[in-house]
């Protein structure tokens, strides 16, 4: 049986096809790291739980989708249910670096009008020699996109977890601000059955204070 947690955040993995998404995946799932992946068909579902602050456990339910054309029509069906994104590239692959954009735009359309939280993952940055990306550009889209950067190795296991962490915490301070929240018909964000009320800042602040003896 799961542990109490207080949030499930249901997150989807953006990407060409070959970018590593499923690497990544079972890297943070389940600590393992294989040189041989079969291709996604469609969708594979994975989850994993995350202490974010003391007492306050986020259940993140993962979708790892098919990077392929032809599943397209599957995995947008996906995206309206999703509150946080890792858009993935191949930093050895610039094609698949050019392809983030259409990604984004294809997502961000399908969403409306619900928030979707994005991080963008230069992957596979263990093939040093065999860059296609610089960062300094990756940084740059990133910071047009309005979104973080950082770059992992599932082989490695480089920067996997923080990744993961940088988007849940990020997608959880929203909801401290109000921007996002659980609704009714959406399963981007779920209460948990011991959910955490979150108040704004200045107000939790206020009431620490008030509650010390």
């Amino acid at each position: 049986m799961d542990a109490l947690w207080q949030y499930q955040f249901r997150i989807i993995l953006l990407g060409d096809s070959t970018v590593g998404k499923s690497s990544l995946l079972k890297r943070f799932t389940d600590g393992v790291y294989s040189d041989v992946a079969d291709p996604t068909v469609g969708v594979d579902f994975y989850a994993r739980s995350l202490d974010i602050e003391p007492g306050v456990k986020i259940k993140l339910q993962l979708w790892d989708t098919a990077g392929q054309e032809r599943f397209r029509s599957i995995t947008t069906s996906y995206y309206r249910n999703s509150v946080g994104g890792l858009l993935v590239f191949d930093l050895t692959n610039r094609k698949t670096f050019d392809h983030v954009r259409e990604w984004h735009r294809e997502v961000t359309e399908h969403v409306l009008p619900y928030h979707m939280v994005y991080i963008l993952i230069g992957h596979k940055s263990d093939l040093e020699h065999d860059r296609k990306v610089s960062r300094e550009e990756a940084e740059q889209l990133a910071a047009d996109l309005g979104i973080r950067y950082v770059e992992t190795s599932a082989k490695r296991n480089t920067n996997v977890e923080r990744a993961f962490q940088l988007l849940t915490r990020d997608i959880y301070e929203l909801m401290k601000m109000g921007e996002i929240d659980a609704r009714d018909g959406w399963e981007g964000v779920k209460a948990g059955l011991s959910n955490k009320v979150l108040y704004p800042a200045e107000e939790e602040a206020e009431r620490e204070r008030s509650c010390r003896c």
